[in-house]
């Protein structure tokens, strides 16, 4: 297993920061594919988990936690980078799973080969210590199992929504994360207003 101690510390800077909840709905997301057991589910990621990928995701975690699931091992062999938002949401999920863990035993979230950059960001974050993190082979993980996640479609204002939510979620999980993404809430935040005010909700 891979101690918090294998990830140096690195700066945040203004690439990791998601983009504006303005820019276009199209941009790449990662590609998923799931595989669920009675107990636990296998998640695997290829390519660049961003905000758009991020509301496919938690979707998919909250539905696999009805059914039952309580590890995940997520398989990062093929994600190239996370961005905030997609980290918030993996860092909320995380802590939801550790505490549910501390009460009732067994669960966990583990994270298979994750590259240095991802543990980077983990740790900078300040949320490596919520997951499992492993290195290793993926063959335990059939393919021929696994079903493709389809993509949906979300709004603006879902976007926007899950892009603030992810991001106050880092900010409540460590303090530090405070400085690093205020500005980035607060310009949610009215992005959000503006979304609302034109559809009337």
């Amino acid at each position: 297993m891979l101690g918090l101690a294998a990830a140096p510390r690195r700066a945040w800077n203004s690439a990791d920061e998601p983009q504006s909840s303005s820019a276009p709905m199209n941009t790449a997301a990662a590609k998923m594919w799931v595989y669920a057991g009675e107990r636990f589910a296998a998640v695997k990621i290829s390519g660049r988990a961003n905000f758009t990928s991020s509301i496919d995701f938690k979707t998919l975690l909250q539905e696999l936690k009805q059914k039952g699931c309580n590890y995940f091992i997520l398989d990062l062999s093929e994600c190239t980078l996370m961005d905030s938002t997609f980290l918030g949401v993996l860092a909320g999920f995380g802590l939801q799973t550790t505490s549910a863990s501390k009460e009732k035993g067994a669960g966990a979230i583990e994270l298979l080969n994750p590259n240095e950059r991802i543990l980077e960001l983990l740790e900078s974050l300040g949320v490596l210590h919520l997951f499992k993190v492993v290195q290793g082979s993926a063959d335990s993980l059939d393919p021929n199992q696994q079903r493709a996640l389809t993509p949906c479609c979300p709004s603006k204002e879902e976007v926007t929504r899950a892009c603030l939510e992810a991001h106050q979620t880092l900010m409540q999980l460590n303090p530090e994360n405070v400085a690093k993404f205020k500005e980035v809430a607060a310009f949610l935040t009215e992005d959000l207003k503006k979304a609302k005010g034109k559809t009337g909700s």
